[in-house]
């Protein structure tokens, strides 16, 4: 396990917002030179602390569509399988784990109330899910 200081934690924060962002411009957020980014980020992914990169897809505008918040129960030790297959779906915009009565905690962004049925049937779908509850996300409120 590699124990990660302040500018190992600002280098992921970085790459967490932007994971295609260049050397050089991770470097000038950094203040420090590129090799060092470069070295840096060699270590993270070399210690297994940086495991890939991902695409972000764009963010739906506010207002636009239908979020939920999907909590899902999976039986026994299959979650890791549930887990791979729901990230497939482009749908959902985050997935968590969590305690108690529920396994996990899915953010859904939907285009519509069908597009929503249809990813819960999906989702319902997927071998060691044993049991969903949906709540749609009204407004946001500050």
């Amino acid at each position: 396990m590699i124990l990660l200081d302040s500018l190992d934690r600002q280098l992921i924060s970085l790459l967490r917002a932007d994971g295609r962002a260049p050397i050089s411009r991770l470097a000038e957020a950094l203040k420090v030179s590129r090799a060092t980014v470069q070295a840096r980020l060699d270590r993270l992914i070399q210690s297994g602390a940086i495991l890939g990169f991902t695409v972000r897809a764009e963010a739906r505008r506010a207002g636009e569509g239908v979020r939920a918040i999907t909590l899902i129960e999976v039986s026994g030790a299959s979650t890791s399988a549930v887990i791979r297959a729901l990230r497939g779906l482009p749908e959902i915009t985050a997935l968590h784990t969590t305690n108690g009565a529920w396994d996990l905690v899915a953010e859904v962004h939907a285009e519509s109330l069908a597009d929503l049925d249809r990813i819960l049937r999906e989702m319902r779908t997927v071998e060691g899910v044993l049991n969903s509850e949906t709540s749609i996300l009204l407004r946001s409120v500050q």
